[in-house]
């Protein structure tokens, strides 16, 4: 139980319970991510302190948006070894969660913790996020999307905003400096149907690491055309 106090006080600031239960879950996956490291490539973060500030608190983070605590049906884009879904998952199990990637070698490594932890309401799918978003079932399908992906905020509006709901959000897990960005994402937000509604500064405890959310509501529904096909929005996004 070495970390349980860091995380249950993460979780309280957030107004989150916390619990035994949901601490072992989290020390599982953690484990997981590890051994399966050693054959793919899912963390360059590793020492077991740093991991749980780094992926598990800044993923509980994500709770400070009132947008995301009030949602039931959400969608992690490019989520990689499962950040910032798989938490939100295990902290709040009521929330049904959709986690996207592109590489097929990461879904199995995300079915494996979804089976080994006994996880219900959550589907790891395999493919570009330009692609699904084309498909009905996943098409404005959503109360919130999330990425902590490293794409600039041009790029993930097209990735992400084609999937939430009007009315819905998109919430962007970004570092400090994130005012530049913002101005220079503002045009492609605009055109696929969003609106910059807030940014959320968060803290990780027992760290000097401030992060923030960038929170999105979508106002109306995103044009036909958009998103564009793989690799469209990273080479020319929308200016």
């Amino acid at each position: 139980m070495k970390f349980f106090e860091l995380l249950n006080k993460a979780c309280a600031n957030e107004g989150l319970e916390f619990d035994e239960d949901k601490y072992n879950k989290l020390m599982q996956y953690k484990d997981l991510v590890i051994e399966w490291n050693e054959k793919i490539n899912l963390t360059a973060i590793t020492e077991e302190e740093e991991f749980i500030k780094k992926h598990f608190i800044d993923s509980i983070k994500v709770f400070r948006s009132s947008e995301l605590k009030n949602s039931k049906k959400i969608i992690d884009i490019g989520t990689g070894a499962g950040f910032p879904g798989i938490p939100i998952k295990i902290i709040n199990p009521d929330i049904e969660v959709v986690l996207l990637d592109s590489l097929n070698k990461r879904v199995n490594f995300l079915n494996e913790v979804i089976n080994k932890l006994q996880l219900k309401g959550v589907t790891a799918i395999h493919g570009r996020a330009e692609d699904f978003a084309r498909e009905k079932k996943y098409r404005e399908a959503f109360d919130t999307a999330v990425s902590r992906a490293v794409a600039n905020m041009a790029v993930l509006s097209e990735l992400c905003i084609p999937y939430v709901k009007v009315n819905g959000h998109f919430i962007a897990l970004k570092g400090p400096a994130v005012d530049e960005e913002i101005k220079e994402g503002l045009k492609a937000v605009t055109t696929l149907g969003g609106v910059v509604e807030k940014v959320i500064e968060v803290e990780v405890e027992n760290t000097d690491l401030n992060h923030n959310l960038v929170v999105v509501k979508k106002v109306k529904e995103t044009p036909k055309v958009y998103p564009r096909k793989a690799g469209t929005a990273s080479k020319k996004p929308i200016k």
